[in-house]
């Protein structure tokens, strides 16, 4: 029991990391769309005091959402190597079949 219980673990582990690296992706999408047309100078600078670019907000706001995506992501994919250099048949197979069944969905 203790052995299925650590296989459906680290499948579940690689279906959550494959779903977090798809998220990552879409944030990624819309902080892209959400950067303004024009790279001229005065989009770069900063806006005056006062005056607050929504643009710019949002931007930040998928920005933040990306790098703890990117935390949760890098911490996932430690823990699955960890299980996977167990050196375990069965858990190697879990994590492959996580992954599979992660990217599929």
């Amino acid at each position: 029991a203790g052995m299925v219980l650590s296989v459906l673990v680290v499948l579940l582990l690689s279906v959550l990391y494959e779903a977090l690296k798809m998220g990552k992706a879409v944030l990624l999408r819309r902080a892209l769309l959400a950067l303004p047309r024009s790279l001229s100078q005065e989009a770069l600078t900063e806006p005056p005091e006062g005056d607050t670019d929504p643009a710019q907000g949002r931007w930040f706001r998928y920005h933040v959402g990306q790098t703890l995506f990117h935390v949760l992501q890098v911490v996932l994919g430690y823990m699955v190597m960890l299980a996977v250099m167990s050196y375990n048949a069965w858990i190697f197979l879990g994590a492959i079949a996580g992954s599979t069944l992660g990217y599929f969905v």
